[in-house]
């Protein structure tokens, strides 16, 4: 009730009061009166009273790992050949992998493993199929993920997973096998093997970070015949595992070595360096080697490149 009104009843009640009223009447009309604007107060008080603010809960902060990975899109079951058990779709091949065996990490600290891992059934694998932890130490994973896209018969699927170091010094395995959608688990090359990570934690100032391993290849040119001259290449793969200043230099049987070169890696990885040999014709036959070293920090030959000339003149 607003303002005036209050004001029209008071004046009414006191105009009934001035004709006679008798008292009891005069009583009653003030009772209601005081009522009436004891009511009003407050229901003005209610009103201009504002609402308190609203309380705010603090929400849970998303785990870093998701345990699945949530596919795409919503895809039919997996494609299998007729009159094929699901259990023949589970065959692979590793086809290359990065962060080498071996890899030096600091506490706690975050890597991304990857598999390139190739399908060698007759079936298309979907993400229904799962990549599932097997053996070992997690490193900080989920434990089941989707497989990341569809891989049809002969396609690669690269299988990604972001992993943390532990917090302890040693040395840590972390072992990942396929699922098909029947439960069936199977890994990779002929013994169905599981594909792994294989790291190790060092708080060292200075951790030992080295060549872990040499491998070669040797290319031939021309790939076949006896012309005047051939050219063989060596490409010498070299694996660290971690970040590494070093000298190497070349050897080869008949004496014509290579002057040291230094060299830096920001990484662990694999890195390739390249040798090549001419062989006239006129060159002997018979066994012929390269031979990659490091001549600093360390001194270390690393077996040799091996192969026979067919061609020349005894």
């Amino acid at each position: 009730m607003s303002r005036n009104k209050i004001f029209i009843l008071i004046m009414c009640a006191l105009i009934l009061a001035a004709c006679g009223s008798s008292t009891t009447e005069q009583n009653e009309i003030a009772t209601a009166v005081a009522q009436t604007v004891s009511a009003q107060n407050a229901a003005a008080t209610r009103t201009e009273t504002p609402p308190a603010s609203p309380t705010l809960f603090a929400t849970q902060t998303p785990p870093k790992f998701s345990q699945t990975l949530t596919p795409l899109a919503t895809i039919p079951s997996p494609t299998l050949p007729g009159n094929t058990a699901k259990s023949e779709c589970a065959k692979a091949s590793l086809v290359a992998e990065t962060i080498p065996d071996g890899t030096i990490y600091r506490p706690g600290e975050q890597f991304t493993k990857t598999w390139e891992i190739q399908n060698v059934s007759n079936c298309t694998w979907d993400t229904s199929y799962k990549i599932v932890f097997w053996n070992g130490d997690v490193l900080g994973g989920g434990f089941v993920y989707n497989l990341p896209q569809i891989t049809p018969p002969g396609g690669v699927v690269p299988i990604s997973l972001v992993l943390i170091a532990p917090t302890a010094e040693a040395s840590y395995t972390s072992e990942w096998m396929l699922q098909t959608p029947d439960g069936t688990e199977f890994g990779v090359g002929e013994y169905s093997a599981p594909f792994f990570a294989e790291i190790v934690v060092s708080d060292d100032k200075k951790p030992g970070y080295t060549i872990t391993k040499v491998e070669y290849q040797i290319i031939r040119e021309p790939a076949t015949g006896c012309p005047a001259n051939v050219l063989y290449t060596v490409i010498a793969t070299v694996t660290t595992n971690g970040p590494l200043e070093f000298s190497y230099y070349w050897t080869q049987k008949d004496g014509n070595n290579s002057s040291p070169k230094a060299t830096e890696v920001e990484a662990a990885g694999n890195y390739t360096f390249e040798r090549g040999w001419q062989i006239g014709f006129a060159n002997t036959p018979g066994e012929k080697w390269i031979q990659f070293h490091v001549s600093d920090p360390f001194e270390k030959a690393y077996g040799k490149a091996v192969w026979i000339n067919s061609c020349g003149q005894q």
